[in-house]
Parts: structure tokens; C-alpha cells; sequence
């Protein structure tokens, strides 16, 4: 058995995948410190070396360190090189292939954003004929991708392709700030405006309502405080520029409450969106991301999705295999396409 990482790269999060199943996520705002970078993937894979090769893709070139998507490319590959010592080394691109570093810099906008691209060929064999759609909805973002006949069918290549066209919602379950869900809530005083400002993002929506657990230990939050209910019930009320004492708990869990379903109202626009173009509903809906429970909630709620069958990532083999799917993903195709060894690998074997 060969052992290969996968490496998905983004802007606020690395996520990590080894082809024998184990996943990890870590926080790392490459924005910040992106001289860092060789320094967080280091210690991100350092427990799973040696091994064949890497595996990688990458959102973070679109990071605001970065001039151009090229210039973010070529930095995000010269930090995996300096870690790699030497193993080979086989990048994702749009096109729907592995390619060397050399290749991957020479055509940065295939490099740029293709995670995406690889975790819909990987899962498209669940779904090997008709029409599927996959939903994998993150901390940050949202993909919506249409399969068809077990190959991802996508109107945009491109992340501003993939606006336009609804397959790229720039929403999720934690870092989205609140302000750019809705610009307004109702309280018991009327409805209210919000604060233009990074007080609170989903992720207090999603303690407050309870689909997301509390972790006490995670300060990765809009004001570097606890992932409490407590503490999302502050930052919520300062989002409507009160305090604690000015918003109780229940209306807090009632803004929360509204708040999650005008998230869930624009992502189903865009899921209709990517259905207006496809020929037939689609058969199988494919679930993973952290937010996977907000997947399950829209594929459940449409009505052109609900009758599907659904393959949960997070079931199918581990919560931290549905939120690290891309970086499994590209582990697992780089040694079914051979892209670093000549090792063959089936798929069968893995969910079985």
C-alpha cells in the first residue's frame, strides 16, 4: 500500500488527509503570516512522514497578501516544495488532472481554486450514472456541483465563474460574518439593522441554535472569545449594538433562528441556480464539509432533491473525512491515477 497526503490549502484553514484514511483540520489565516506557511504544513503532516509523495490543491492564492492569484500560486508551491524535501509532488488542476509544480506554476488559473474539481471526481463514482449533484458546504464557502454520468458537469471553472453561476456560494458555517447574511433582524422592539461589522459570524448562529457543539477551547471567533452559547449570545448582541443585558438569550436564539434560515433561503437560490441548467433532477445528492448538517438540511427541504438518494461523506467513512474530503480526495486519486506511484488502489476497499 502506498502512502500519500493529500494537502488542501486555504486561506483561513490546511487540511490534511492521509490515503489510509486519517484526516485533520487546522485554523491558520495564511492572510496573517503567510511567511508561516512552511512552518503550519510542516507541522500539520509531520506525524505521517515518511511517505510517497503529496497530493495538493489550493484556494488560499486568492488570500489579500497575495497581488495576483499567480503570485499566490506560485508562493502556496514554493512553501510545499520547501517542506517536501525532495518527494515527488503532484498538483490538482481544473483540467481534471495531476501535474508537476513546474506545470501547476505555468498555468496558475487551472492551480487557483480547483479543491473543488477533485473531491467532485472522487465522489462521482457514487454516482457513475444520471444526474448528482454534490453539496459540500465548509467554514467559509459553499460548492454546488453538478455530476453527470460520475464526472463533475460545471458551468465555471474560475471561482468568479462559479459565483455567476451558483455552483461557488461564498457562505458558511463559521466564518461568514453575520452582516452578510441579512442586513436586518426581527427583535420584540421591531425589525432592526444590523451592524456593518465583524461582530459575530455563523458560527454563533450555529452554537445558539445547537448544531454545532461548544468548545470552550476554541478561540478562533469574531472577538478572540470562547465557541460558547454564552459567548455567542454577547457577540450576537453586539451585532444589533446591544449588550447581554439589552438582548436576552431566547431573542438572541430567535435572531440566530432567522438568521440560519436566510442563510439557508440564498444557498437554496443558487442550488436552483445550478438546477435551472441541468436536463433531469438530479438522482443522488452527495453530502460532506463541516457544515454537512446544513447540506442534509437543504437537500431534505427541496423540493426537487429530497426524493434523491443522499451519501453522506461523514457516514460513509468519518466527520473528519466529510470536512477534509478535498485533501482525501486528491490522496486517494493521486494513487487511483497513479500521479505518484503505480499503485491500484480501489474504491471499494475503502467503504466496504
Amino acid at each position: 500500500m502506498s502512502h500519500v497526503i493529500g494537502l488542501d490549502i486555504g486561506g483561513a484553514n490546511l487540511k490534511a488527509a492521509h490515503s489510509d484514511g486519517p484526516c485533520r483540520s487546522v485554523s491558520f489565516p495564511v492572510w496573517r503570516e503567510p511567511d508561516r506557511l512552511p512552518e503550519a504544513l510542516r507541522e500539520l503532516i509531520a506525524d505521517w512522514l515518511p511517505c510517497q509523495g503529496l497530493a495538493v490543491t489550493m484556494t488560499a492564492e486568492l488570500a489579500d497578501c497575495f497581488a495576483t492569484k499567480a503570485e499566490g500560486v506560485d508562493a502556496i508551491l514554493s512553501a510545499i516544495t520547501e517542506v517536501t524535501d525532495g518527494l515527488p509532488v503532484a498538483v490538482w488542476q481544473t483540467a481534471g488532472e495531476f501535474v508537476d509544480v513546474d506545470v501547476a506554476r505555468e498555468f496558475p488559473l487551472l492551480t487557483a481554486a480547483a479543491n473543488w474539481h477533485a473531491l467532485a471526481t472522487f465522489v462521482g463514482r457514487l454516482a457513475p450514472t444520471g444526474c448528482a449533484l454534490l453539496i459540500d458546504i465548509g467554514s467559509t464557502t459553499t460548492d454546488i456541483i453538478p455530476i453527470v454520468d460520475g464526472l463533475p458537469n460545471p458551468i465555471g471553472r474560475t471561482d468568479g465563474e462559479r459565483l455567476i453561476s451558483g455552483e461557488l456560494v461564498y457562505s458558511g458555517v463559521r466564518r461568514t460574518p453575520l452582516c452578510a447574511i441579512s442586513q436586518t433582524v426581527p427583535t420584540a422592539e421591531g425589525q432592526s439593522p444590523v451592524a456593518a461589522e465583524l461582530f459575530a459570524t455563523a458560527l454563533d448562529v450555529y452554537l445558539l441554535t445547537g448544531d454545532v457543539p461548544e468548545s470552550p477551547g476554541d478561540l478562533d471567533t469574531a472577538n478572540g472569545q470562547p465557541a460558547t452559547t454564552d459567548c455567542a449570545h454577547d457577540r450576537l448582541a453586539r451585532l444589533l449594538c446591544r449588550d447581554r443585558t439589552e438582548l436576552s438569550l431566547d431573542d438572541a436564539r430567535n435572531a440566530a433562528e432567522f438568521l440560519a434560515g436566510e442563510q439557508q433561503r440564498q444557498m437554496t437560490a443558487a442550488i436552483d441556480r445550478v438546477l435551472s441548467t441541468l436536463a433531469e433532477s438530479p438522482a443522488a445528492i452527495i453530502l460532506s464539509g463541516s457544515g454537512s448538517f446544513l447540506a442534509e438540511r437543504l437537500a431534505s427541504t427541496h423540493p426537487r432533491l429530497k426524493a434523491a438518494s443522499h451519501h453522506r461523506l461523514a457516514e460513509l467513512f468519518s466527520e473528519e473525512t466529510a470536512t477534509a474530503a478535498c485533501a482525501f480526495a486528491l490522496a486517494r486519486l493521486s494513487i487511483e491515477q497513479n500521479a505518484l506511484l503505480p499503485v491500484d488502489v480501489s474504491w471499494q476497499s475503502f467503504i466496504g
